[in-house]
């Protein structure tokens, strides 16, 4: 890859990020009171520790897509001719499941948009928040397939300047409070964790899944160490990048759910699990200015939109052009651009919204994420323990002895965080994020060895052909 950009251009990227905290705010409130701010910190520190793998990664594989990649590089078979390849399948389920990790981004901003609909304009509130949210979802996506279809590099340049101020409506409603007057300190102090909280098993198991849903938002900025081989300098830009985008959204995921807690009291948060930056917005800038910050946050969910559509067809169709999704994928339209991904991707979106809550959704999506951290720092420990591949060249090198610290946070991943999230799910959901979860991950499998099946005999085919045209 091209060497075009530096450090502030690889935060400008990543600097979004803070906007996930959105669909979990009240969600984790419920469960830990003012104790969510700890967790948010947690989580971003969990993000520090496995970025800089995945900056490393990045510079040592720079042929990569991103952390798949990285899996399908280390993990590849070296024997040529198989079927059915061991490296192939691994990386493949990664992407697979960093795929549904970001695919679901357009369902659960499609609610928010709604639910923070409804509360804008009292006319809606009779309105199905489903329908209101399917038919949002409808038009965004319709607009977004419509815009990118005439080239990527325009919607990325766009989401890449919005990006930038995207996060500017987020900080203002948040540190309004403070600035006003509303935010009170007892309301964080005297709620810090539920009067009911005890140290067992149940919510030792409740606390895992809550990191694991919680890493879904806090450790997403990945997207500043994967484009490694992007900088102009990687062994200098690679960590400026990672520790400035990981300071604003350290900042942001702390005093965000400060904030709200601050401002609304636990219960406040509870009783507006979905959208509780309205009350805050309304609170400190009246409903009229509140308002006009809504609807730029909800400018800046769209944006969100984008940058997950995006990412998520493309994903599709780099794992058709790796021979692991089927080559219908694989295809592009006069502009270079995977629209039949994008088709798939908004109809799959369309469905995902009947599930009605955004948590549900993201507690599914969460499983793909908790499997594509493991795996992808499962491949740093190779990458830095393999013999062949411990010489290769790192722009980029994480501090002495990380292997280790990956690999740790490899096993709270898989199978720690993944058990909590299933077992949180249950109690939260009952088998239905589970079973989402599980049968979107799962197909996998059976689409995979379809096509790598069908890959093997057209493989056999035009082996056999072209003695014949020579």
């Amino acid at each position: 890859m091209r060497r075009t950009i530096d450090w502030k251009q690889g935060l400008a990227i990543a600097v979004g990020v803070p906007l996930l905290i959105l669909p979990s705010i009240g969600y984790t409130a419920s469960y830990l009171w003012a104790a969510a701010i700890i967790l948010w910190a947690m989580s971003v520190f969990q993000g520090f520790m496995q970025n800089l793998a995945y900056g490393e990664l990045a510079t040592t594989f720079p042929k990569a897509s991103g952390l798949p990649g990285f899996a399908q590089q280390v993990f590849g078979s070296k024997k040529n001719g198989s079927k059915y390849d061991r490296g192939k399948l691994i990386g493949g389920f990664s992407a697979w499941a960093y795929w549904f990790a970001w695919n679901p981004v357009l369902a659960i901003f499609s609610l928010l948009i709604g639910s923070y609909l409804q509360g804008l304009i009292p006319a809606l509130a009779d309105v199905s928040y489903v329908l209101l949210s399917l038919v949002a979802g409808a038009v965004i996506f319709s607009f977004l397939i419509l815009v990118n279809a005439r080239g990527l590099a325009n919607g990325a340049r766009i989401g890449l300047v919005l990006a930038a101020v995207s996060i500017i409506p987020l900080i203002i409603i948040t540190i309004a409070p403070f600035v006003t007057g509303d935010f009170v300190w007892s309301n964080v102090t005297t709620a810090i964790l539920p009067t009911d909280w005890q140290w067992d098993m149940n919510h030792i198991l409740i606390l895992l899944g809550l990191f694991g849903i919680a890493q879904w938002s806090a450790c997403a900025w990945e997207t500043a160490a994967i484009y490694g081989p992007q900088y102009k300098r990687p062994g200098f830009d690679v960590p400026r990048a990672l520790f400035a985008c990981g300071a604003i959204c350290l900042f942001t995921f702390i005093f965000v759910q400060a904030s709200v807690t601050g401002t609304l009291g636990i219960q406040g948060v509870i009783d507006e699990p979905i959208s509780p930056l309205l009350p805050v917005a309304n609170i400190a800038f009246g409903e009229f200015g509140g308002a006009i910050m809504i609807v730029m946050l909800m400018a800046a969910m769209v944006l969100i939109i984008q940058t997950a559509y995006l990412g998520s067809s493309t994903a599709m169709h780099s794992m058709a052009q790796e021979g692991n999704l089927p080559r219908f994928f694989a295809k592009l339209n006069s502009n270079g651009v995977p629209v039949r991904a994008m088709l798939v991707i908004g109809a799959f979106n369309l469905l995902l919204i009947t599930l009605e809550t955004p948590t549900a959704i993201l507690a599914a999506s969460a499983m793909g994420y908790a499997c594509a951290n493991g795996i992808s720092l499962a491949a740093y420990w190779k990458a830095r323990t393999d013999p062949g591949m411990a010489k290769l060249d790192r722009p980029f090198k994480a501090p002495r002895g990380w292997k280790f610290v990956a690999m740790a946070f490899a096993l709270f991943n898989i199978p720690l965080c993944l058990i909590g999230i299933m077992y949180l799910n249950g109690q939260e959901f009952g088998s239905t994020a589970i079973v989402v979860g599980i049968i979107v991950l799962s197909l996998y499998l059976p689409i995979w060895f379809y096509t790598q099946r069908k890959n093997h005999v057209a493989g056999a085919v035009e082996a056999e052909v072209r003695p014949k045209t020579e």
